[in-house]
């Protein structure tokens, strides 16, 4: 790896540890390139530090590996910082020095003792993922935080997290068994629970790990009376270094209770033993509204005395935008009921166990203390519907992300994001950090944990702009002595990170140096996570809060022509849902199926913003030709392998849009460049399909012919592709026209009318069958394939074109139905945005349309027939898009006689073209391995039914049979009723 001269003194150090690395017979993966040194720079904080380089060990001995590398140069040595999921609030993972980043490789589960409830894990895996595999034991690892789908056990140690139910299961230290860790002489050392004496036996010796325990248990004893006032008695307390417990009066001395909370600042952890708990069998949820948020919060005191799992609270800012969300399809019936006054305030009482008449009796107290509270609900309601239990609580957890939506340019910015104090003091307090907040000019939404006094607050700021980005000092500075004069914390969940300048004022002037000679002690060249936390024996520095490199400073470079059509990428808070362990969540198969995150919606929106600021400097005058160039061919790597499934437009709580972003961004890239002969195939493909469809016979003898073949894959890198199978007017004629009835226009995209005809065939001729007047409309041609490449005068006029067709097909009153997920959304988004009509007739999806008319009655009920069960896979869009989708299935098929599944699929890997894409293919059947694969493994094919013309033909390429479209199975037993 070589360097230019403008390298930064950390990437020049950085090559000579490089050769250190390879002599010490590091195994993992190094990289410098500045996409991966782009992504490991930001966090879900406001701070944008790249460092020098990005490893990413393969095994606990990669990590004794990369510190004795570190210090072979004792004069020189390497600042190290441990990544994990990447979701820190306040910078905890950013160096400009070297990123070990453990979540690629490190992410597996070593031992689970079911007797002894103990699980070993690598510091890589995900709390869901821990969960998921523990879930048939009956047990569970009680810590819950909001980024349970991404975030890295190692991650949770480092920050000593908590979350939900941190009132009864407590934080993430009171579960740690034991800990092996790397020290900062490159030794292992092995943490467990010990007698004092022992550990003074250990302190007696000699080396590092004796000076670490003479210095600590120092501290502990020096201190104890010091120690026993500062530490605050919250249930979230002090972390960083929590020398209260790491020796209690008459208890064990427990080096993982100092450690845990500690940030990656004392030594590197190779494995981690957690205890673990049995599963509560049943749970249940009262949401009571309020009609003021200072309602909300005092009335969780009166709550308390249920003794419930959990109280949490959100106010009306995070309720607005959850209307805007995927989730509120399923939470709309409990959350968004008109009420006597307008909603500002929810809490969500949660009750668990094991005992269902406990649990009903604690829902009764509850209701009756909220009855008689004299901070009175507007109303409330009990759940125990575990599936919207879910759903109301995957809200919860995604109410970070939802502040990002705030409106405008300004997004919840974390800052102050997780101050606790006493919960009875909370609403208080949280009425003066308002007042200091409103004082600043500033919105906010604020939601937490108000059980515990933990009150997570976004202020909408633009950090682009610099009077925004000024705010952060003062509003930081009055928020800490404010949460100081409450008896509180600054920090009460996340952890410091870069508000290590606050720490003399919570510790104190004699406790914190004691804490500096225990950074000392463990880490005396001040190699891990320097600039956190404490200096070693007050050596170095502590960075401020203010003086760290911040993604807005970036982004103001940025011109307004680019900041608004790249806005989404700037948007993106690093929030990371993108990253989610769950191979069922739709939301960005390239990264679930190569875990590299630059090829994530994340990854690329940091790189396109990279792009986008760099080409604005260009233009104005700066010569930054060669870092351009080379950032522009990276941007366009990571796009390249992005489905544009449109996962992310959808699911992404801050709607990183990032197949519009790559088509903007592939149409300035090919203005100065020439287009593959593929671009110039896709874009006149469409043209061609006419004549295929009225010569079928010819057009598969050409495409299967070897010759065909070869030249397509050689001369278009396309290899795969589907037989023409059109749809024929004639067979519809089979099935007559109803006389009578409303007329329905069956739209038939160039795909489906095409590829495979038998799905426009059924649809028209179940609909004739149920008594509508169903015809099918003229092919039309999508431009899906020019939108996704960037060709946008192609595809401006096809979308002209297409919404004309639209408006002159409804002149007689007749409704629009579309069979395909990714061609039928074109009318509601892409089309409307390139042109746009007034009061656009609507074009329902065919269960859109079917459910409506059974619910109207429209749709006589179905005769009686034998039942049948299936399993309907449903497109990827359409499940992020219309999250409705999989209910209306199920009823349209149960009113078929089908009892329908909808099993939890991500994508399945071919999305239109990327999957004929010859240097795709290797991915794209990766992709179908991770959910796909095994959703139709071991399932009679005959049941299986897929709504995505892409999917079907997946399927059949790599499962070796074509499921059917639900409206063929409704045909065929329509037409067997019939019959």
């Amino acid at each position: 790896m070589t360097r230019d001269a403008s390298a930064s003194a950390d990437e020049r150090q950085s090559d000579g540890f490089v050769r250190s690395l390879g002599l010490e017979g590091f195994e993992g993966e190094t990289s410098g390139d500045l996409a991966q040194r782009l992504v490991a720079g930001t966090d879900n904080s406001i701070y944008q530090l790249q460092p020098a380089l990005v490893l990413y060990p393969k095994s606990g001995d990669d990590l004794n590996r990369i510190v004795r590398a570190a210090i072979s140069d004792p004069r020189s040595p390497v600042p190290l910082t441990v990544r994990g999921g990447g979701t820190g609030t306040n910078g905890q993972s950013l160096t400009s020095g070297v990123v070990i980043d453990v979540s690629r490789h490190m992410n597996r589960i070593l031992r689970l003792d079911t007797q002894a409830r103990t699980v070993t894990v690598e510091p890589g895996v995900v709390l869901d993922q821990l969960n998921a595999a523990l879930a048939p034991h009956g047990l569970f690892f009680p810590p819950t935080v909001s980024t349970a789908s991404r975030a890295t056990i190692g991650g949770m140690v480092a920050t000593d997290a908590s979350g939900k139910g941190s009132r009864i299961y407590g934080k993430t230290s009171a579960w740690i068994e034991a800990m092996d860790v790397v020290l900062s002489d490159g030794t292992d050392w092995s943490v467990t629970a010990m007698p004092a004496e022992e550990a003074d036996g250990i302190a007696a010796g000699s080396g590092l790990a004796a000076d670490i325990h003479r210095t600590v248990l120092g501290v502990a004893r020096d201190h104890a009376e010091t120690i026993a006032r500062v530490f605050p008695d919250l249930n979230r307390s002090l972390t960083g270094y929590n020398v209260r417990d790491v020796l209690r009066p008459g208890g064990p001395f427990d080096l993982a209770r100092l450690l845990a909370g500690s940030e990656g600042t004392l030594a590197i952890t190779k494995a981690i033993t957690l205890r673990l708990a049995a599963r509560p069998k049943h749970r249940a949820l009262v949401v009571a509204r309020y009609a003021s948020f200072d309602t909300a919060l005092r009335d969780v005191q009166t709550l308390l005395a249920a003794e419930p799992s959990a109280i949490e609270v959100l106010d009306d800012k995070v309720l607005a935008l959850a209307t805007q969300d995927i989730l509120w399809t399923g939470i709309e019936t409990v959350l968004g009921g008109p009420g006597t006054e307008p909603v500002k305030g929810l809490n969500f009482i949660e009750f668990v166990g094991d005992d269902p008449d406990a649990i009903d009796r604690a829902i009764a107290k509850a209701e009756a203390l909220l009855a008689a509270s004299p901070h009175r609900a507007m109303d409330w309601r009990p759940i125990r519907d575990a599936d919207t239990i879910r759903q109301l609580w995957l809200l919860r957890e995604k109410s970070v992300g939802l502040l990002g939506r705030l409106g405008g340019r300004q997004q919840g910015t974390a800052f102050v994001e997780d101050t606790a104090v006493p919960p009875e003091r909370l609403a208080d307090f949280v009425a003066e950090f308002r007042a200091i907040l409103d004082r600043h000019g500033l919105r906010y939404g604020m939601f937490g944990h108000a059980d515990v006094g933990c009150l997570h607050v976004r202020p909408a700021l633009d950090m682009a702009v610099p009077t925004d980005a000024a705010l952060i000092r003062p509003v930081s500075d009055e928020v800490a002595a404010l949460a100081k004069r409450y008896g509180g914390l600054l920090w009460g969940e996340h952890g410091r990170g870069f508000r290590g300048e606050y720490s003399p004022l919570f510790f104190g002037s004699e406790l914190y140096p004691a804490l500096e000679a225990i950074k000392g002690a463990f880490d005396p060249l001040g190699i891990f996570n320097p600039g956190k936390l404490a200096r070693p024996n007050g050596r170095g520095r502590i960075d401020r809060i203010d003086a760290v490199p911040m993604r807005g400073e970036a982004d103001r470079a940025i011109d307004a022509g680019r900041a608004e059509a790249f806005d989404r990428a700037i948007a993106c808070n690093g929030n990371a849902a993108c990253h989610s362990w769950d191979l069922s969540e739709p939301m960005c198969p390239s990264y679930k199926a190569t875990r590299d995150r630059v090829q994530s919606p994340k990854g690329r929106a940091v790189a396109l913003r990279e792009w986008a600021r760099l080409a604005s400097e260009r233009d104005r005058g700066a010569d930054v030709g060669t870092a351009l160039e080379a950032m522009t061919e990276e941007v366009k790597a990571t796009l390249d392998t992005c489905l544009s499934c449109k996962g992310c437009s959808n699911a992404c709580p801050v709607k990183v849009d990032i197949p519009t972003m790559k088509s903007r961004f592939l149409a300035d890239y090919y203005r100065t460049r020439p287009r593959p002969a593929r671009h110039t195939l896709m874009a006149g493909m469409e043209a061609a399909l006419p004549l295929a469809r009225r010569f079928p016979a010819i057009a598969n003898a050409v495409l299967s012919a070897p010759r065909f073949r070869q030249l397509a894959r050689a001369r278009f890198g396309l290899v795969d592709l589907p037989a023409i199978v059109p749809a024929r007017r004639g067979r519809l004629r089979a099935v007559p026209r109803p006389a009578a009835g409303r007329k329905v226009i069956v739209l038939a995209d160039s795909f489906t009318g095409a590829f495979d005809g038998s799905v426009p065939e059924a649809a028209v001729g179940a609909l004739r069958l149920l008594g509508f007047a169903a015809v099918l409309s003229p092919s039309w041609a999508n431009g899906k394939a020019e939108h996704v490449l960037g060709l946008h005068e192609g595809f401006s006029r096809k979308a002209r074109r297409a919404q004309a067709l639209r408006a002159r097909l409804v002149r007689d009153g007749a409704t629009l139905v579309s069979l395909d997920a990714a061609t039928g959304l074109l009318f509601e988004q892409e089309y409307q945005e390139a042109h746009p009509i007034a009061s656009a007739p609507k074009v329902l999806s065919i269960e859109a349309f079917l459910s409506e008319a059974i619910a109207s009655g429209e749709v006589r009920a179905a005769p009686p027939a034998s039942s049948g069960s299936c399993r309907v896979h449903l497109h990827c869009t359409e499940r992020t898009s219309r999250p409705e989708t999989a209910d209306r299935w199920r009823q349209v098929l149960g009113h078929f006689g089908f009892e329908a599944a909808v099993p939890a699929l991500g994508c399945c890997g071919m999305a239109g073209m990327f999957g004929h894409e010859a240097e795709h293919a290797e991915l794209s059947r990766s992709i179908f391995d991770l959910s796909w694969a095994p959703g139709v493994a071991g399932h009679d094919p005959a049941e299986i039914f897929a709504t995505g013309f892409s999917c079907r033909c997946q399927t059949k390429r790599f499962a070796g049979f074509r499921p059917s479209h639900p409206i063929e199975a409704i045909f065929a037993r329509l037409k067997d009723q019939a019959a």
